[in-house]
């Protein structure tokens, strides 16, 4: 099989193929770019692999006066800087040992050992510079089917990298046919072996559970994690029961991974999958105006638009609630709307503390009337508290 190299940017390329072949030295496409490629989509990342080690690209480079920036030399990877893009090329290898975090590798000059070390046979694509196919794995059929495997046994893969389970759901959810079902072999090694993901930075699994909650329907591998006792382990406290509601409301929406973490709940997200602060503050907003705020039109006072109908959006996923174009206007509406109270019409009767407690009580009854109370109308319902 060809793919169209030009969606693989050649033009940038090609003279850098020219290079390695001028020195005698094999440079491939491999992994996702190829698989994104065969299933005609985008590739995110570009990278290359070659028989040639680090201390024989440098020269190449050097020749052909390629800027390079050392990326991982000890483990086989040079980025090559062209056309204002970076080019990670890493020697072929082969895995020496493993500790289910790191592995120690040797490098080598034969495509049918690197193939062996990687994960999963759809990611063990290569291609020329033409764009001709060389598939070790049968990889090239399991793209087309939609059928993520292993390479060799599922337990030999994980126990080289435990977040390979994490993996495994992640890329079921992107490019796996939930018709084709999950690898029954592949999904019994995942459950025998979670234990391991206690050995995974907390770091490195949030990143992959963001990244798996960022297809276009991670439903159906959340599912599938939860019967297993996956999801469970790395966020405990989480359901996957509303996401497939979530991912239905959210029509046509660009996937949020956020607004799908607060979906699924949990306890200690912070502490289990180690967020961003942004990212925490982000998904503790959206899952406590999910939770406790009734009004549409309060979503979109307290977190605008976009977040305020993220938020709305979850509340009726979790009440299984059908929404309607009337709230989608008032989210917006309640977005563009100042209270008429401010801080400075509640004093110098209300100080400190009290200021606070009054201008929030000040917004919840103009809140609770729709936004159509005047200034003076709010400030004598507060009178008649007192």
């Amino acid at each position: 099989m060809k793919i169209d190299p030009t969606t693989l940017d050649i033009q940038t390329l090609a003279p850098l193929f020219a290079a390695f072949e001028e020195s005698g030295a094999r440079l491939l496409y491999v992994g996702g770019c190829i698989r994104n490629a065969v299933m005609g989509v985008a590739a995110t990342d570009i990278d290359l692999s070659t028989d040639a080690t680090p201390d024989q690209m440098w020269p190449i480079a050097q020749t052909h006066g390629i800027r390079v920036v050392d990326t991982g030399a000890d483990h086989g990877t040079l980025t090559f800087l062209l056309g204002g893009k970076s080019y990670e090329i890493t020697t072929f290898r082969k895995d020496i040992t493993t500790d289910g975090r790191h592995a120690e590798v040797v490098f080598g000059t034969s495509l049918e050992d690197d193939a062996a070390r990687r994960d999963f046979t759809m990611n063990a694509l290569y291609a020329e510079a033409s764009g001709q196919v060389i598939d070790p794995l049968e990889g090239l059929a399991d793209v087309q089917a939609g059928r993520l495997r292993f390479i060799g046994e599922p337990q030999a893969r994980i126990v080289e990298d435990y977040l390979r389970i994490l993996r495994f759901f992640r890329f079921w959810a992107w490019y796996g046919d939930p018709l084709e079902g999950v690898d029954a072999e592949a999904l019994a090694a995942c459950a025998a072996l979670q234990s391991g993901l206690d050995r995974i930075s907390k770091e490195r699994i949030g990143a992959e559970v963001l990244k798996l909650l960022a297809a276009t329907d991670p439903a159906p591998a959340l599912a599938v994690m939860e019967a297993a006792g996956i999801l469970g382990r790395v966020l405990p406290g989480a359901s996957a029961r509303p996401v497939p509601l979530l991912v239905e409301l959210e029509q046509g929406l660009a996937p949020d991974a956020l607004q799908r973490l607060a979906c699924l709940g949990g306890e200690a997200v912070q502490e289990s999958l180690r967020l961003s602060n942004s990212q925490a503050r982000q998904v503790e907003a959206l899952r406590f105006h999910g939770q406790n705020t009734s009004k549409a039109l309060a979503h979109g006072y307290a977190l605008g638009a976009e977040q305020g109908w993220s938020s709305w959006l979850l509340r009726a996923a979790w009440t299984e609630h059908r929404v309607t174009e009337a709230e989608q206007e008032a989210v917006r509406r309640g977005a563009q709307s100042v209270c008429p109270v401010s801080a400075a019409d509640l004093m110098p009767r209300h100080q400190g503390p009290a200021l606070g407690v009054a201008l929030r009580r000040a917004q919840d009854i103009w809140i609770a009337r729709d936004m159509h109370m005047t200034k003076d109308e709010i400030l004598a319902y507060l009178d008649d508290l007192v």
